[in-house]
Order: structure tokens, then sequence, then C-alpha cells
């Protein structure tokens, strides 16, 4: 395993991390439901997650804040937009 600093391994990890936000938020055909079938994770988890480590580094966030940060806009406002079909509940890791 290549030998990487502390911070070489923060920064690799959150430009993963921002990839992978911006590549649900351009997926908005996938539905969190589909994610969470095939993946055991949605975008929810991905706020609840990072909610988390805010909370962890002593930052105030809320969940509404965590999640407008996962999908790049009010959740509502993504429901609204892009959830098919009736509104679901998951349940598991949320």
């Amino acid at each position: 395993m290549t030998d990487l600093s502390q911070d070489q391994k923060r920064d690799l990890e959150a430009a993963a991390f921002r990839r992978l936000v911006e590549h649900l938020r351009a997926r908005t055909d996938v539905q969190n439901i589909d994610l969470m079938n095939l993946a055991g994770f949605c975008r929810n988890c991905l706020a609840n997650w990072y909610l988390e480590a805010a909370e962890e580094a002593g930052v105030a966030l809320s969940k509404e804040q965590s999640r407008e940060i996962i999908y790049g806009m009010p959740y509502a406002e993504w429901r609204e937009k892009y959830q098919a079909g009736p509104t679901v509940r998951v349940t598991g890791s949320h």
C-alpha cells in the first residue's frame, strides 16, 4: 500500500466524496430506494453520516442542512422535482 500522509489521505478521501456527491446529484433518475436496495445506502444515509461527522467535530448543523449539502438543494425541493411515485419511507441504517 502506498504510504500517504494523513493530510494526503484526508484530501483524497474528500475529493472522492465530493465526486460521489456530484455524481448522485447528476443522477436524479436514480431513486434513493434503488440505491438502498442495491448498495445498502442512499443520499439520506450520506447526509446522516455528514451530520454525524459534523457533530463529532463540534460543528452545529441541522438534518435539513446536511441534506441540502448532499442533495445540492433543499430536500423537499429535490423530492418534488425528482422522487418518483409516492413518498417511500426506507428503514435500516437511516
